[in-house]
Formats: C-alpha cells, structure tokens, sequence
C-alpha cells in the first residue's frame, strides 16, 4: 500500500535514508550522513509530499519525497532493496507528473542504471559542493 507521510512516521523514515544513503554512498564519510539527519527531519521531509510504501503488515519498505517535480529522495530500506519496492514507487510518482528529474551521485552506478532502466537520461553533470561528488542530474519525460 502507498500512501502519504504524517509527521509520526518521520523518525522510521530517517533511519531508512540514513541507513541507505551510508550503504549507497560509501564513498562519501559517513559522518555527512549522520550529521544531516535532524535537517532531514526537520526541514527536507516536511517541506516535501512524501509517499511511503507499507507491506500488508503496515512495515515501511521504502519512501519517495517529491518538491515540485524532483525526486528529492527514494530511499528503500536495505534489507528489502531488490525486491521491487523502489519500482513500484517510482512507477506510482510517474502516475502523478508527466516529467520528473532527480538527482543522483556519479559513483551511485546502481542507482544510476536503476533510473535509467525507468526512462531517465542524465542531461547534466555537476560538483556537489557538499561533499565534493560528481551529481547527474536526471529526467524523465513522459511518453506522449
């Protein structure tokens, strides 16, 4: 079942970004993660319409924020990564927007093929200043 974020359910989302972003993001000190949580919490997560994803027992799988036609994020977490859940989200936000982009680091090549497999293209490439990585930039149009 996917439906949208409450407020309550913000701490079990952080734990699958912070989990998942140390795991994806191995090349990156994970120190940034963990000291990016509370922003997460408090601003990023709220500023956002997040859909979560729940199995038939209510567990969260994974979640997917949206601001204005950019992923900001889909995390899913580790332990269930593989099993379709990110595909099943993605597949649900393109439902909602006939274009999307998103962001995602160069070194990050699962995630990468994941969105390319889905129809995104990179159309640029940049230094993410807070963490000195390689970002594309991704879209996905759709098909008319």
């Amino acid at each position: 079942m996917i439906r949208i974020a409450a407020q309550n359910d913000y701490s079990h989302l952080i734990d699958i970004w912070l989990e998942a972003s140390i795991k994806a993001h191995h090349f990156i000190d994970s120190s940034f993660w963990i000291n990016s949580a509370q922003k997460m919490k408090d601003i990023y997560l709220p500023s956002s319409k997040t859909w979560i994803l729940e199995d038939e027992s209510n567990s969260i799988k994974g979640f997917v924020s949206v601001v204005d036609h950019h992923i900001a994020a889909l995390f899913i977490s580790p332990a269930h990564q593989g099993e379709g859940y990110g595909s099943t989200l993605l597949q649900f936000i393109k439902t909602k927007c006939d274009q999307l982009s998103l962001n995602v680091y160069a070194l990050n090549e699962q995630a990468i093929h994941f969105y390319q497999k889905h129809g995104f293209r990179i159309t640029e490439e940049m230094l993410d200043e807070n963490t000195g990585a390689t970002d594309c930039r991704m879209e996905w149009i759709k098909a008319k």
